[in-house]
């Protein structure tokens, strides 16, 4: 059998293949990017911009202060005391740079939790020459003060006015942790937006026994996340008119494997090429490749979503079984 194809697109643009580096500490310089694509990884996600960045510096260059009702007080005070002169020029730079330095995809982004003045910002990073923006949605489910309708009011406000200022595709990463989850992506989709990613990952936090306060742990996610965005992945997949991209706990080729059968159109991963280093990316494409030979697969639209719960014609009873089938043998 011939080799097959990896190609794929997300967004409407190309990609060599359905692995792409999500946004982190490996996509904040032009140098690494260009490691990634010798890698063949087939896009990248930019490091994010934080709303609360590009709001400080605009607010200095205008000697303004807005109204940041959705911003946390807490989180501007540690924004201020940060160096946050030439964050946005840098970030266009970066953009200018990498498309110049690599021919596969680079998407933007932006960790935002309002509609509030930054979004002027998406024309700057249109005109940077990004291939689409991808918009890091954080709202936290520990935030009492904002209720679902809240929540979904400000998601189409969000969209709303990125999709009016730009022309590029724009997709958007959420949280797991959304009350009613598929009404939220089905509200997601009608609006218009050309992809969903699911899903971001928060902070989660560790105690130190020996000093007794909280500390950070649980960087990295692990190949057990996996689970639950396959989940997700599998029941909204055939619901969305946009592209879902998989993210967290995809760790090796089959973990990518079983995501594009769940109806992903690509995979973001970050935490494998930590552990495993950029070799990783090859990796995954030749476990891709050898398993596709194997069954005899040309290219991935032959196989992509054909274990989604919409092939099941009832995916509340599809789950409902699983779930019964498991617990019930389990010992």
């Amino acid at each position: 059998m011939k080799t097959p194809d990896l190609s794929t697109t997300y967004l409407g643009l190309q990609l060599m293949n359905p692995i792409i580096a999500g946004s982190c500490g490996l996509t904040d310089s032009v140098e690494k990017i260009i490691k990634l694509e010798a890698m063949g990884v087939g896009a990248v996600v930019l490091k994010s911009l934080f709303e609360e960045e590009i709001i400080i510096e605009m607010e200095e260059a205008t000697h303004a202060m807005t109204n940041r009702h959705f911003v946390f007080p807490e989180t501007m005070d540690y924004m201020e005391t940060e160096d946050t002169v030439n964050i946005l020029a840098d970030y266009l730079e970066l953009i200018r740079a990498s498309k110049k330095a690599v021919g596969i995809p680079i998407i933007a982004s932006v960790n935002c939790v309002s509609s509030q003045k930054w979004t002027y910002f998406a024309r700057e990073i249109e005109k940077a020459g990004a291939d689409a923006l991808e918009l890091n949605l954080f709202f936290l489910p520990s935030d009492s003060q904002r209720g679902e309708k809240e929540i979904a009011d400000t998601t189409f406000e969000i969209i709303s006015k990125v999709k009016r200022t730009i022309k590029i595709p724009v997709t958007l990463k959420i949280s797991a942790f959304q009350s009613n989850l598929i009404r939220y992506c089905e509200y997601i989709d009608q609006a218009g937006v050309e992809g969903v990613v699911l899903f971001n990952r928060s902070w989660l936090p560790d105690i130190d026994i020996n000093h007794l306060v909280i500390s950070s742990g649980f960087v990295l996610s692990s190949p057990s996340d996996l689970g639950n965005t396959l989940r997700w992945v599998s029941m909204l997949s055939g619901r969305l008119n946009c592209d879902i991209a998989a993210s967290t706990g995809v760790h090796d080729g089959a973990g990518l494997i079983k995501q594009l059968l769940a109806g992903a159109k690509v995979c973001q991963i970050v935490s494998t090429l930590y552990i495993n280093d950029l070799v990783q990316i090859e990796k995954l494409k030749d476990e891709l490749s050898k398993w596709m030979i194997a069954h005899e697969f040309n290219t991935i639209s032959e196989f992509r979503g054909r274990l989604s719960q919409s092939n099941s014609g009832n995916p509340a009873a599809w789950e409902r079984v699983q779930f019964m089938k498991h617990f019930r043998n389990f010992v």
